[in-house]
Order: C-alpha cells, then sequence, then structure tokens
C-alpha cells in the first residue's frame, strides 16, 4: 500500500473509558475508493473506531490519521464537514422538511443559496426519491427506507471524499434493506467514494465490501477480501459463516 493511496489511517490506536478498553491497538489503513466493512458483533469497538474518524471522540491512545493528518491536528467542525456520515434510522431532523435536511450541510459548507435547491434535487433523483413529492415532506411522513434514502442524499450533498456509514440499514425490513444496499453498492462505485461501513450483518459486508475487517474485543482478528473471509481460519470468521444459509 503506497502511502498516496491511504486516506485513513489507525496507528496503535487504543480507546479506554474508566478502565474498560474498548480498542486495543488498533493499526489500520483505508484506501482511497474501497468500502472497508468493519464487521463484529454488538460491543466489539467497531462504532467506537468509527467515531474516531471524524472526532466524535479521540483515541486514548496512538494516532488516526486523515488525509495524512492527525484527527487532533484537525479543526473537527472542519473534518466533520468534508466527511458525510450516515446514521441508523438517518438521524433526520424532525421539524425539517427534506429539502431543508438534505441542504443543510450546503448550508454549513457556504454553497451560494441559489445553487442548494438544484443540488437538493439532483441528490434525492440520485437515490431514487422524486424531488416535487419529497422535498417539501417532513421525516414523520416517510417511510424507513425513505429517510434512509434521504440519510444518504444529505452525507453525499456536499460530496465529500470520505462517508462513514453506521449500520444504517439495520432497521428495516429485508427487501427494502436488500435494495438500498444495491443502490448504495452502485452509488459508491459510481461516485468514487472511500466508504467505512459498520455493521453485524455478514450477507451485507459480502455484497459491500472491497475488504473487511473483522473486530473481536476491540481487536482487529481478521482483515482481507470477502473472498478471502470465507476460507479463514480465524474462528469468530468461521462462526460467521456458518450463520450464511446454504443454497437449496
Amino acid at each position: 500500500m503506497t502511502s498516496e493511496t491511504v486516506v485513513i489511517r489507525f496507528s496503535s490506536v487504543g480507546y479506554t473509558v474508566g478502565g474498560t478498553v474498548i480498542l486495543d491497538r488498533i493499526d489500520l489503513e483505508v484506501l482511497k475508493g474501497e468500502v472497508l466493512i468493519l464487521l463484529g458483533e454488538s460491543g466489539c469497538g467497531k462504532t467506537t473506531a468509527l467515531k474516531l474518524i471524524n472526532r466524535l471522540i479521540d483515541p486514548t491512545a496512538g494516532d488516526v490519521f486523515v488525509e495524512g493528518i492527525r484527527t487532533l491536528d484537525w479543526n473537527a467542525i472542519e473534518l466533520r464537514r468534508r466527511i458525510g456520515y450516515v446514521l441508523q434510522e438517518a438521524g433526520l431532523f424532525p421539524h425539517y422538511t427534506v429539502e431543508q435536511n438534505v441542504g443543510l450541510v450546503l448550508d454549513l459548507v457556504d454553497r451560494d443559496p441559489i445553487e442548494i435547491p438544484l443540488r437538493v434535487e439532483e441528490m434525492l433523483r440520485m437515490v431514487g426519491l422524486d424531488p416535487l413529492r419529497f422535498a417539501p415532506s417532513y421525516p414523520h411522513e416517510l417511510s424507513g427506507g425513505q429517510r434512509q434514502r434521504v440519510g444518504v442524499a444529505r452525507a453525499l450533498a456536499a460530496d465529500p471524499s470520505i462517508v462513514l456509514l453506521d449500520e444504517p440499514f439495520g432497521a428495516l425490513d429485508v427487501i427494502t434493506r436488500t435494495n438500498l444496499q444495491k443502490e448504495f453498492a452502485r452509488l459508491v462505485r459510481e461516485l468514487g467514494k472511500t466508504a467505512i461501513f459498520v455493521t453485524h450483518d455478514l450477507n451485507e459486508a459480502m455484497l459491500l465490501g472491497s475488504r473487511i475487517a473483522l473486530m473481536e474485543k476491540g481487536r482487529i482478528v481478521f482483515l482481507g477480501k470477502p473472498e478471502e473471509f470465507a476460507s479463514s481460519p480465524v474462528p469468530l470468521a468461521r462462526a460467521y459463516m456458518e450463520t450464511v444459509s446454504s443454497p437449496n
């Protein structure tokens, strides 16, 4: 891996709270244009690792680098404006319309007010929502899948090079979830984003990931391509593979 291609780097990163070790000496490089999956069971540290990237929290040991700069040396607000962030349940502001929710980040980065409605329209179409129908709607008027589409549109609106996603499709029904997974995979390929995607779902990891980082008790116990994961001797990886239904 050459330094020119590394967008995010964890160097001996630890995170401890009240004597409890959440992350333990994480070393990891994320390459430009890849979708890196952080896979693991609840409490393994994957969401904590994600939050270190945009300085929602800071490491208690080691360093995280974004675009070659330590996160501690970034202005936290400036860093977050450069990174798209998609949460489970989308995290939309309930008192804002869809148009206002998607346009909010554009206001924060001082986009020309005349351009914002056009960009919002473009982003809604990109995620499969008719702007005429959905732009004036409020989040409570949307289905769960529609809210997640709006969340993705908002995260991509300012054209960030990095997108963080924390189990964004976990609360959706299977059909909606599958459709959004396929659309997200298409968008990432077409737009050339670098994405870090947290999930506990192996099928999602195998479908979306360029590489999978399997986490257990605050450590990365496997790092490799999906096809390498399938044949990994790591006990937790083998346990995950046993959960995959055999074809009829």
